[in-house]
């Protein structure tokens, strides 16, 4: 008897999911061991702080880039869509024509610095970058590095947040050069990121995947719903 297409579909979703949470709580345990739970600062290592090893670009006002005649416009990345994982029907359009530091792509790191303070790697497509939003790079260090340096301090941010709450809490950016990392040597920060990379690129891709397979079932009901695809003469 076949599996129908829906539950094989949410299966696979599934499965995605649980492998990339198993290889999250590795990844924090190896920077954990490696950063945090340290008794003395290894010989090379230097204290910096997130402006040291990222730069936090604020997104734009995107009400004011909105797609011009002719533009196919792509989804404005807000703090509901990067809650959610996605872009969806009901998110904003933007010009496509914006400067390209500012269009966000699959496995980039984006900081959510006011209302809902969250950081994720990015899955959900091409999108634009609204304010209150940071995208965070690097040209010297990999994005496991910064991205759990800004997790790290992710809880403090939220109580500065909640304690300036009048309307929306939010950070400003001299917290992030007050927020201590430790910036290994070359030769440690490369044994780490051969533990780190793979483990990253694998939940990048997972993600990409489980996406495409929502995608792909949203529409196949979509159409299914619609009449548009008959199944009444499938045998199972």
């Amino acid at each position: 008897m076949a599996v129908p297409l829906g539950y094989s579909l949410a299966t696979g979703e599934s499965d995605f999911r649980m492998v990339n949470d198993n290889l999250y709580s590795q990844a924090k345990a190896i920077f954990a061991e490696r950063f945090i739970n340290i008794e003395s600062l290894p010989d090379g290592w230097q204290k910096g702080n997130l402006l040291d090893i990222a730069d936090y670009l604020n997104g734009l006002a995107m009400q004011k880039f909105r797609p011009l005649d002719g533009e196919v416009g792509l989804p404005v990345l807000k703090i509901k869509e990067l809650r959610q994982g996605s872009c969806d029907a009901s998110s904003e359009l933007c010009s496509p024509s914006i400067k390209p530091e500012y269009i966000i792509h699959d496995g980039d790191v984006i900081f959510s610095w006011s209302g809902s303070l969250l950081v994720d790697i990015w899955c959900g497509g091409t999108c634009g970058l609204n304010q209150h939003l940071f995208k965070v790079s690097s040209e010297i260090y990999g994005k496991w590095f910064y991205y759990f340096w800004t997790a790290h301090h992710l809880e403090r941010f939220t109580a500065i947040a909640a304690d300036k709450a009048t309307t929306m809490g939010h950070i400003k950016r001299g917290e992030l050069a007050k927020a201590e990392v430790l910036i290994p040597s070359d030769e440690d920060y490369k044994e780490i990121s051969s533990l780190m990379n793979p483990i990253f690129n694998i939940i990048v891709a997972n993600r990409i995947e489980a996406r495409k397979l929502a995608e792909l079932r949203d529409g196949l009901l979509r159409k299914l719903m619609s009449g548009e695809i008959d199944i009444s003469e499938v045998s199972l």
